[in-house]
C-alpha cells in the first residue's frame, strides 16, 4: 500500500483545527472575562487574555487552510500550553471519570501544533512555498 503522508497531515489539520475553532467561536459569543480573571490572578495584564483569539481563531483557521502552518502550529501549541498553566495545573496528575488523563485532549492539541511546526502542511494546502509553510 502506498503512503500518502500529505493526506494524513491534511486530515490531522482538520481534526485538530476545527474543534479548537469551535472553542474560539464560543469565546467570541460568550466573552473571555473568565480568562481575563485568570491572567490577572497570575499577575499579568488582563489584556493578554485577548491572545486566546490568536490561538483559538486565527491559528486554527491557518491550520485548516494550510497557510503558514509552522507559525500557526507554534501559536496553537503556545495557546494550549498557556491553558494548561493558567487553568489546568491542578489536573496534571488526575484522571478523568473514564480513567483517562484529565489533560489528554489539551496535550494532544498541543503536540499536534508542535508536529505541524516540524512537518509543515503537506501538499494539500493553500500555501506551500515559504519556510513557514
Amino acid at each position: 500500500m502506498n503512503k500518502n503522508n500529505d493526506l494524513g497531515i491534511f486530515i490531522t489539520r482538520i481534526a485538530t483545527g476545527f474543534p479548537m475553532l469551535v472553542y474560539g467561536i464560543s469565546k467570541i459569543i460568550h466573552g473571555i472575562g473568565f480568562i481575563e480573571q485568570m491572567v490577572a490572578q497570575q499577575g499579568f495584564p488582563s489584556f493578554l487574555a485577548y491572545g486566546v483569539f490568536i490561538g483559538e481563531i486565527i491559528a486554527p483557521v491557518m491550520i485548516i487552510l494550510g497557510f503558514r502552518i509552522r507559525l500557526a502550529g507554534l501559536a496553537f501549541a503556545a495557546n494550549c500550553f498557556t491553558a494548561i498553566i493558567l487553568a489546568q495545573t491542578g489536573n496534571i496528575f488526575k484522571l478523568n471519570e473514564f480513567g483517562g488523563w484529565a489533560l489528554e485532549l489539551l496535550v494532544i492539541y498541543m503536540l499536534c501544533g508542535l508536529s505541524f511546526f516540524f512537518t509543515g502542511a503537506g501538499k494539500y494546502a493553500v500555501s506551500t512555498k515559504t519556510r513557514w509553510d
